[in-house]
C-alpha cells in the first residue's frame, strides 16, 4: 500500500477499507510513515469525517497497536467510566472505590488537565505520596487486590493513540468526532472491560460547547464501543456551571471525601450515583438502575466506600491521614442584589489556571493548594453582602475581579439548570 494514495482517497471524501486503516496505523506506530503524512490524514478526517465502519476500524487498529490488560477467567466484572472533561468534574475519584465496594473491579486509567478542565491525576497528586505512574503489572495486581486503581495510562497501551493525539493537538484536528471516538475507546478497550459508561459534557465549561455536538459524540462512542464488544452507555450532562462546589485540586479531593463520608453537594452525589447505576446494570450485578442506585448510596452512607478509597490510596503510596495542603481562604461577598443567571464556567477554569492550579503549557508545575469554592448555582438569589464564593490563594485579592466577572447577575429570575439531559444507548 502507498500512504499518499490512502490519504488522497480520504481527502477526496472516499471511505477507507478496514485493511487500509489498519495498515496506516500500524506503519505510523512503527515510525514507517512520516508525521506530515499522518497530519494530512488527520486533517482529511477532520474535514470529511468517517462513517461508523471506518471509526470502528480506526479504533481497532489503534487498540491493536499495543497490548491489553489481562484478567483471569474468574467471573469478576471489570468496568470503567470516561468523562469528556469539565470544571469541578471529580466523579472518578468517588466512583472507583464506590463501585469496588459494590462488587465490581475498576482499572481506571485517567488523564491530566486539558485547557480549563481539571485532570483526575492532578487532583490525586494533591495527596502526599500518591503514585499515578503504575506499571501494567501493578495495575492488574492492585485492581484484583483492592478492587480499584486510578492511574495514568502506560506506554504499552494504545501507543498509536499517544502519537496521533500529540499530532492532532498541533494540527487543529482535536475536535474531530471520529478521531475523538477512536482515541477514547482505544485506551478504554485496552483495559479489557465488561462495561463502560461515558459522561459526555456540553456547555461553557466543556470541550463540546453545543448539546448537538455532544450528542453526536456520545452516540459515536456508544455505538462503536458496543459494536466492539463492550456494553457502553452515555449520560449527556450540563457543564454550564461547575460540578460540585470546589474547583482546584486539593479542594476537590476534600469534596470527594465529603461525598464518600455521606455528605457533599447534591449535584456531585446525584451524578456519581447515576454513573454507578449505569455500570452496575450493564455489568449485570443489579436488575435495574433504581435498585443499583440504592445499593451504591448505601455504600456511601455506611462509610465502606470511604474505607475502600483509603485502601486504594495506601496501595498507591499515598497517605490520607496527612492534612491536604490547602491555601488560605478568602471569602467573597456579593456587591449587588439579584439572581445568578449565568456562570462563565470556562472562565472559572482558566482562573484556577491563572492562580497556579493548572497548566498553561505542558510541563508547568501545579500548585495543588489553590482553588475556588462557589456557594451559588444558576437560579439562586443573592443579597448584597452575602458570601457567594471563597478563593484559596495566598494572594487572593489579585483574583477578586476576574472571579466576580464569572457571575452574571440579573433582576429577573431564571430556572435552575438540569444536570443530566439524556441517556444514550444503542
Amino acid at each position: 500500500m502507498i500512504p499518499a494514495q490512502i490519504i488522497a482517497s480520504k481527502r477526496d471524501g472516499h471511505s477507507l477499507t478496514a485493511e487500509e486503516i489498519s495498515w496506516l496505523v500500524q506503519q505510523y506506530a512503527a515510525d514507517e510513515i512520516p508525521e506530515y503524512q499522518m497530519a494530512a490524514f488527520a486533517m482529511a478526517t477532520f474535514l470529511n469525517g468517517m462513517d461508523r465502519e471506518e471509526v470502528e476500524a480506526l479504533t481497532t487498529a489503534m487498540l491493536k497497536s499495543g497490548t491489553r490488560l489481562q484478567w483471569p477467567d474468574d467471573d469478576v466484572c471489570r468496568v470503567d467510566k470516561h468523562s469528556t472533561g469539565g470544571v469541578g468534574d471529580k466523579t472518578s475519584i468517588i466512583l472507583a472505590p464506590l463501585l469496588a465496594e459494590c462488587g465490581l473491579q475498576v482499572p481506571m486509567l485517567s488523564g491530566r488537565g486539558l485547557g480549563p478542565t481539571g485532570g483526575t491525576l492532578d487532583k490525586l497528586e494533591s495527596i502526599d505520596g500518591f503514585r499515578t505512574d503504575l506499571s501494567l503489572s501493578e495495575i492488574t495486581s492492585l485492581t484484583r487486590d483492592i478492587g480499584c486503581v486510578i492511574t495514568g495510562t502506560t506506554a504499552e497501551l494504545a501507543p498509536a493513540d499517544r502519537k496521533l493525539y500529540a499530532l492532532r493537538d498541533v494540527t487543529g484536528t482535536v475536535p474531530s468526532i471520529p478521531l475523538i471516538t477512536a482515541s477514547i475507546l482505544s485506551k478504554k478497550l485496552a483495559e479489557s472491560l465488561d462495561a463502560l459508561v461515558l459522561d459526555v459534557k456540553f456547555g461553557s465549561g466543556a470541550f463540546m460547547k453545543s448539546q448537538t455536538r455532544a450528542t453526536e459524540l456520545a452516540r459515536s462512542l456508544v455505538e462503536v464501543g458496543t459494536k466492539l464488544g463492550v456494553p457502553t452507555t452515555a449520560l449527556l450532562t450540563d457543564m454550564n456551571q461547575p460540578l460540585g462546589n470546589m474547583c482546584g485540586n486539593a479542594v476537590e479531593i476534600r469534596e470527594c471525601v465529603d461525598v464518600l463520608k455521606g455528605g457533599g453537594p447534591g449535584d456531585l452525589l446525584d451524578l456519581t450515583l447515576q454513573l454507578a447505576a449505569e455500570l452496575m446494570t450493564s455489568a449485570g450485578i443489579a436488575s435495574d438502575r433504581s435498585f443499583a442506585r440504592e445499593l451504591a448510596a448505601s455504600r456511601l452512607t455506611n462509610g465502606s466506600a470511604w474505607e475502600r478509597l483509603c485502601r486504594m490510596v495506601r496501595a498507591q503510596g499515598g497517605n490520607l491521614n496527612l492534612d491536604l495542603k490547602i491555601a488560605p481562604a478568602r471569602e467573597v461577598a456579593a456587591t449587588t442584589d439579584g439572581y445568578v443567571t449565568a456562570i462563565d464556567t470556562e472562565a472559572l477554569g482558566y482562573l484556577v489556571i491563572a492562580m497556579g492550579g493548572g497548566r498553561r503549557k505542558l510541563g508547568d508545575a501545579i500548585d495543588h493548594s489553590v482553588g475556588v469554592e462557589l456557594h451559588v448555582r444558576v437560579g439562586d438569589r443573592l443579597e448584597r453582602g452575602q458570601p457567594w464564593a471563597c478563593l484559596y490563594h495566598a494572594s487572593a485579592d489579585e483574583f477578586l475581579s476576574p472571579l466576580r466577572d464569572v457571575l452574571t447577575i440579573s433582576d429577573e429570575p431564571v430556572a435552575p439548570l438540569r444536570l443530566v439531559h439524556d441517556r444514550i444507548t444503542v
